[in-house]
C-alpha cells in the first residue's frame, strides 16, 4: 500500500501536462529512429554521383520482385502517415492542454507547422521524381537530411540522381551530399 501511495505521489508532482510532453517527445523519436532505420545509409550518401544510390532489390525486373515493390511502397506510405498521424494528435493534445503563452504551447505548434510543411515538400518530391520518370516514389524528410526510395528497373547513373538531387534541393534546399536514393 505504502508504495502504490508512492508512486501516486510521484505521478502527481510530474504532472499531467509533462507527461503527454514526454510521451510526445518520445513518439517523435521513435518515428525519427524508424526513418533512420529504414532509409539512412551513410556509407552510400556521399554525393551526387553513383555513390548515393542504394540498391535494394537483387531482381527488381522479376514479377515477385514487382509486387513486392508496390506493396513496399504503400506499406511505407501508411507506415508514415501513421507516424505522422499519431505525432500531430499528441502535439494537438498539448495545444489543447496547455496555456497559450507556454513555452510547450509555442513548441507544439511549432512541431504541428514543421511536420506540416514536410508532408507538403515530400508530396512535391514525390510528384516531380515520378514526373521524371521513377514511379512510384516515397520520400522522406527529416531536417538538413532526405531519403528517397524510388522504384526503378535498371541501375540509376549519375544523371538520373542528379536530377532527383535537384528536385529535392529545389523544393527542400537540402544540399546532394544529404540526399540519400535507394532503388527499390
Amino acid at each position: 500500500m505504502a508504495k502504490l501511495h508512492g508512486v501516486k505521489r510521484f505521478f502527481g508532482k510530474v504532472g499531467k501536462r509533462n507527461w503527454i510532453i514526454l510521451s510526445a517527445v518520445l513518439l517523435i523519436g521513435a518515428a525519427v529512429y524508424l526513418n533512420y532505420l529504414w532509409f539512412y545509409d551513410p556509407a552510400d550518401s556521399i554525393g551526387y554521383g553513383d555513390n548515393n544510390t542504394v540498391e535494394a532489390g537483387a531482381n527488381a525486373g522479376d514479377a515477385a520482385a514487382a509486387a513486392g515493390d508496390a506493396d513496399y511502397f504503400t506499406a511505407a506510405e501508411l507506415s508514415r502517415k501513421q507516424t505522422r498521424d499519431e505525432a500531430i494528435e499528441v502535439l494537438q493534445s498539448v495545444v489543447r492542454d496547455t496555456d497559450e503563452s507556454s513555452a510547450e504551447h509555442a513548441s507544439a505548434l511549432s512541431g504541428i507547422s514543421e511536420i506540416a510543411v514536410n508532408m507538403e515538400r515530400e508530396a512535391n518530391i514525390e510528384s516531380l521524381v515520378e514526373a521524371k520518370g521513377f514511379s512510384p516514389c516515397v520520400a522522406v524528410v527529416n531536417g538538413d537530411r532526405a531519403s528517397i526510395v524510388v522504384s526503378h528497373g535498371e541501375e540509376l547513373n549519375s544523371a538520373d540522381n542528379a536530377r532527383i538531387c535537384t528536385i529535392v534541393y529545389e523544393q527542400t534546399g537540402i544540399l546532394p551530399q544529404n540526399v540519400t536514393i535507394i532503388r527499390k
